[in-house]
């Protein structure tokens, strides 16, 4: 795959520097001969300026994005509703991009929503800080929903806010500052709150060796949960997939293998929860009886398994429609952060402990 042309290889090819070819894609004052020499480089090199750099010079017309980890999750879908949903009241328009999980996808998403005059975003991000700070810089209004951008920066995961960093230096523009937290409101659901309900009622049934099971995204509730179970935390019962189904069902079967003696699963998300009910099935758990298990999510399915699942519940749909209402209040002070309630919902699958 060849490498993607710069605004430095511009100016080398033409024999200028930077700020010259810059300044002549821009349309700003160069003679005759430069111009022709730096539109002749740039056509014959096929070299598209970065739409990040062009965005903040350019006034945009308006339009709301939508970015989510995966659309074909019930939660996601949900919470696509309710941003739909409010939307549609107040006339607008929304562009729907799906991430895969993958941060260098989503930065590239974010790119092309700057193309296309999108200056709204409401976004389950999957990169971290340093992925999302350009968007920023740039001059785009956003929401964050269900999560928030990781704090940390990982050798693995940051190549495209590296490019995308170093694209705006090329193109003579101020990049964003490096591992400062972002001033972005969000909507949440209060994951502290419902994980901590979930363990003290798997806890009320008597069961003391509970797992977590999460995928990404799932650092808070992952978090409450080893507060919730308190110290010592047994690290082996703490397992993370990646955001696939077939990690989910890998990361679940390999944690009823590796501890025959848990007695109680928390898994973090419903693709996780599906993984869950797959894995015992498979492996001849019977549910609640050799093991309970608590779902965070209430999507359809759960109340269709045998035994239906307990659940915590969060209000996908509403996170939706105030995440849309809070980015659509562009200008002035910076919106409130919206923390929305759990609840636990006990169905079947969930049991007192047997000796």
């Amino acid at each position: 795959m060849n490498r993607r042309v710069t605004i430095k290889d511009v100016a080398e090819a033409a024999g200028v520097g930077v700020a010259t070819v810059s300044r002549v894609l821009s349309g700003g004052s160069a003679s005759p001969q430069t111009r022709e020499r730096v539109l002749a480089v740039a056509a014959q090199l096929d070299y598209r300026p970065s739409a990040l750099g062009r965005n903040l010079r350019q006034r945009r017309t308006g339009g709301m994005g939508l970015l989510v980890p995966d659309l074909t999750d019930t939660f996601y879908g949900q919470l696509s509703e309710g941003v739909l949903a409010c939307a549609r009241s107040a006339g607008e328009p929304v562009v729907i991009g799906s991430t895969g999980g993958d941060p260098e996808q989503e930065a590239d998403l974010i790119g092309m929503l700057l193309e296309q005059s999108v200056d709204r975003l409401i976004a389950v991000p999957s990169g971290d800080a340093e992925t999302w700070a350009p968007a920023l810089r740039a001059g785009m209004t956003v929401v964050f929903a269900d999560r928030l951008p990781s704090e940390g920066t990982h050798e693995d995961d940051d190549t495209a806010a590296l490019a995308v960093h170093d694209l705006m230096l090329l193109d003579g523009l101020p990049p964003a500052p490096r591992g400062r937290p972002l001033d972005v409101p969000s909507v949440v659901a209060d994951d502290r709150a419902g994980i901590r309900t979930a363990v003290r009622y798997l806890r009320g049934l008597g069961h003391r060796r509970i797992a977590f099971l999460g995928g990404p995204g799932h650092d808070r509730r992952a978090a409450a949960f080893r507060e919730a179970v308190g110290t010592p935390v047994d690290d082996d019962l703490v397992v993370f997939a990646t955001g696939s189904r077939d990690s989910a069902y890998a990361a679940a079967s390999s944690l009823f293998l590796s501890r025959p003696d848990l007695t109680a699963v928390v898994a973090g998300g419903n693709v996780l929860g599906e993984a869950a009910v797959l894995a015992a099935r498979e492996l001849d758990l019977r549910v609640p009886r050799d093991v309970s298990l608590v779902m965070y999510d209430d999507v359809p399915w759960a109340e269709l398994c045998s035994p239906p699942l307990t659940v915590v519940a969060q209000p996908g749909r509403d996170m939706g429609y105030r995440a849309a209402e809070l980015v659509m209040r562009s200008g002035g002070r910076r919106p409130r952060d919206v923390v929305l309630p759990t609840e636990l919902i006990v169905r079947g699958s969930c049991g007192p402990r047997r000796p």
